[in-house]
């Protein structure tokens, strides 16, 4: 091969590689710098606000607080005093017909609701007594209980919950926001997750990943015991001046790598090398909470060098207080089915409400009470509800539980231009299907990104022959009935 033929290669693959980014990046008006200059605030982002200016945003933040492996809806906020009738009953027939369940076989028996029920507020929203805090505050929340899913396995039914596709290589809601809006504060990254319950869930990192958008789109996985963030520390003879010194260094490196390749990944690295080194003042700040009253730790029920979910729900209001666009918090642990002591409803099941009910209620009373629950939404769900059978497998079990229904799960949603005192949708006689007003979930997504002034049909990116979007190719409607 001749040099002449090297040099067009050459030529052929950075003209190939010349994004619209790169464009942007490069050309008169100086888009790239601005995109450097506001840190997370990319040039894509003002073409989003810009589109839809008609959308007047809601909310300016989330928090979404995700109970993963399925709580009992029926044994939370779901009350049918018909189910309890047929309490150990053969399951009808219908229920079964070319149904598939995870774990349920042969025919099981009906199984009524394991805890009293109680209208509560002004509202007279039914809510357990297994939640005694959050039922003095359900005037201030929206619940949703026709939600649906098409997945019945956690891992796809996670992932259908926060990027739209049973599938991994999806963008994250959060990483859709903060693509669209980017964050309120350069020196926090605009996506934060925490975690507790002691695992990950089951598909990991993939539920906040950023998929084919760019990857400091990502959600930074941050800890409430130990530094927040792994390596956010200097090691040992490291200064911080001595750390400028050589990212000054590995910046115009990669800015030369740039100015070669165009490959916008390039920024990407910048911008999370830059972002890195401001968090290494700002992160141990905003995730210690010893300078918290004690009155509002007592409020929330924090342990103090644990992990948490009440460690977690204080952390997440002192995050949104410094802008991060949007935070999210997964709790494992709810997965009911009675196989043992810890997924059995009369057991583990009662320790997961106790664990969750006073943080998640000292939450949204601390956002109100602040004045910022008013611009930010905060969502409680799982990834799928349970059925109105009891779960049957070989043996006498002592323990009992429900198998996983994705047909009809509750999700509740306060603050941030959501519509108080109210539920929408309602199950049949069971608690099994939707049979009024069912909600997919592409259209619980359409809902949220109104709220956060974003037109959903309009916030999509191309990608493999497609403009993706969150709420993927089928129809999606915005449930106004819910807004304020």
């Amino acid at each position: 091969m001749s040099r002449l033929s090297v040099t067009d290669e050459l030529a052929l693959r950075q003209l190939e590689e010349r994004t619209r980014r790169y464009f942007l990046g490069k050309c008169a008006t100086g888009l790239g710098a601005l995109w450097m200059a506001q840190g997370t605030r990319s040039a894509a982002a003002s073409t989003v606000e810009t589109s839809h200016p008609s959308l007047t945003p809601r909310a300016k933040r989330v928090i979404f607080l995700h109970m993963i492996g399925g709580p009992s809806q029926l044994d939370l906020f779901d009350h049918k005093p018909e189910l309890d009738r047929f309490d150990g009953k053969e399951c009808p027939a219908e229920f079964l017909k070319a149904q598939r369940f995870p774990f349920i076989r042969g025919v099981p028996r009906m199984m009524g609701t394991q805890f009293p029920f109680e209208q509560r507020g002004e509202s007279g929203a039914w809510v357990t007594d297994r939640l005694p805090h959050f039922s003095q505050v359900v005037d201030d929340a929206c619940f949703i209980k026709t939600m649906h899913t098409d997945q019945f396995n956690h891992g796809p039914a996670q992932l259908m919950v926060h990027s739209g596709q049973p599938r991994i290589g999806s963008p994250s809601i959060g990483s859709w926001a903060t693509w669209g809006l980017g964050s309120e504060n350069e020196n926090l990254p605009g996506y934060i997750v925490l975690l507790s319950g002691g695992r990950q869930p089951r598909v990991g990192k993939s539920l906040w990943g950023s998929g084919y958008l760019p990857s400091v789109y990502q959600g930074i996985q941050c800890r409430s015991q130990g530094d927040p963030v792994l390596n956010v520390s200097n090691p040992q003879g490291v200064t911080r001046e001595s750390r400028r010194a050589a990212l000054d260094t590995l910046r115009r490196l990669n800015e030369r790598n740039h100015e070669t390749f165009g490959d916008p990944e390039t920024l990407t690295r910048i911008a999370q090398y830059e972002m890195a080194f401001r968090m290494q003042e700002t992160v141990p700040e905003a995730m210690d909470f010893s300078s918290e009253p004690a009155h509002i730790q007592e409020q929330y029920g924090t342990e103090p060098g644990k992990t948490s979910f009440a460690n977690n729900c204080l952390l997440a209001r002192r995050l949104v207080e410094r802008g991060v666009r949007y935070v999210q918090l997964f709790d494992w642990g709810w997965d009911s089915h009675g196989s043992s002591e810890q997924q059995a409803l009369n057991v583990g099941f009662h320790d997961k409400c106790r664990g969750a009910d006073k943080p998640m209620t000292a939450l949204l009373v601390d956002l109100k009470q602040r004045g910022l629950l008013e611009d930010t939404l905060l969502v409680w769900t799982g990834e799928f509800g349970r059925t109105p059978m009891r779960e049957s497998r070989a043996g006498e079990r002592k323990f009992v539980g429900r198998d996983h229904n994705p047909h009809a799960f509750t999700l509740w949603m306060a603050g941030g231009g959501i519509r108080p005192g109210m539920t929408y949708g309602e199950t049949d006689d069971m608690g099994y299907t939707p049979a009024v007003n069912p909600v997919p979930l592409r259209d619980f997504h359409a809902t949220l990104l109104h709220l956060l002034g974003i037109d959903h049909t309009k916030l999509t990116v191309p990608f493999q022959g497609l403009n993706q979007k969150l709420t993927t190719v089928n129809p999606a409607r915005v449930i106004h009935e819910v807004l304020a």
